[in-house]
């Protein structure tokens, strides 16, 4: 087995700023969400934010990338398939997954178009909310899929934002053909309310027969079973999930595997900026699952990890930060 985890995802340069509620009214911008923008728009509201607030920080995103390179940072081996665009941003979101020890394709990119952005607005109570230009990423197709590495992995990790285009849901489900077939596992996340809010039956395209590790929040397992509580909902995904794994934030997360429930306790944190968090815990629990460690303490390190990246601007944390979190639980 070569990797650890492999995923599949988004490629988006994030863009942060700090943000006032009044601006998201005024803009009219759907606060704690994530929305598609054209990329006329995102070059207006780009503009917009960089005189009013300037910007806070740049580093790479995507949301099955922020959990790859989690999976990295830990120590586990990997590899991410995106598409970026031969420009600047491409360039520099290439080197950025490079330097946290991610193996790509990207290196010989040479795609004409442009690498797609998320501006990352966060208001005084920590809350993000995305507003993402998809550009050249929203043509992720079977091409840039590699099967040889998938194929040499332990999990396939997938993304649910990938449901937004044809052709990168298409990849998505192709991914996971050829990981059956190859006797390679398969963990899923929804990855945002939105997705399940409006794209709920791609998501079950993707979702098809099951998963073995399913990651969602309690609004997205409500949403996605058309349920009214989370009993209900854990009713109706469980069957279909080898490990159900719901985040309840500060609460901590309840793992659902074999018919029982087990909570996991939250870990105490001042929230300075929630981007990032679901990803940083599907990342370290995949590490964990993958490493030895059990559920409990997989989830455990997850909680911890999440609570650090809350606790800091950007959706990343450093290598020795990832240290010190997996020397507390091991």
């Amino acid at each position: 087995m070569k990797y650890h985890v492999y995923g599949i995802g988004n490629a988006l340069v994030d863009k942060e700023f700090e943000v006032t509620e009044e601006f998201l009214a005024t803009q009219g911008i759907e606060k704690g969400m994530m929305t598609l923008l054209d990329d006329e728009a995102h070059i207006t509201l780009l503009d917009t934010l960089k005189k009013t607030f300037g910007l806070k920080a740049r580093s790479g995103g995507g949301s099955a990338a922020n959990s790859i390179v989690a999976v990295s940072q830990f120590g586990g081996n990997t590899f991410y398939a995106c598409k970026v665009a031969d420009d600047e941003q491409g360039q520099f979101y290439a080197k950025n997954l490079k330097e946290s020890g991610v193996s790509t394709k990207l290196t010989n990119a040479s795609t004409e178009g442009s690498t797609g952005k998320c501006m990352v607005m966060i208001t005084p109570d920590a809350e993000r909310t995305m507003n993402t230009f998809l550009g050249i990423t929203a043509d992720f197709s079977e091409s840039e899929l590699h099967f040889e590495e998938l194929a040499q992995s332990e999990y396939l990790y997938i993304e649910g934002y990938l449901v937004t285009s044809d052709i990168s849901r298409a990849a998505a489900i192709k991914a996971r053909q050829v990981a059956k077939e190859n006797k390679v596992k398969t963990a899923m996340t929804f990855s945002d309310p939105s997705m399940v809010t409006y794209f709920k039956d791609g998501l079950k395209e993707m979702f098809a027969e099951g998963v073995d590790i399913l990651f969602c929040n309690e609004e997205e397992a409500l949403t996605f079973t058309d349920t009214t509580t989370l009993d209900d909902a854990i009713t109706q995904l469980s069957p279909k999930v080898g490990k159900l794994v719901i985040t309840q934030g500060a609460e901590g997360a309840s793992i659902v595997y074999q018919g029982k429930t087990t909570k996991i306790a939250g870990q105490v944190a001042t929230a300075v900026d929630t981007n990032g968090a679901g990803d940083m815990f599907a990342g370290a629990f995949l590490y964990g699952v993958t490493h030895g460690l059990s559920d409990e303490q997989s989830a455990d390190l997850a909680n911890r990890a999440a609570a650090k990246v809350v606790a800091t601007f950007g959706a990343r944390l450093s290598k020795a930060t990832h240290d010190s979190l997996l020397a507390e639980v091991s």
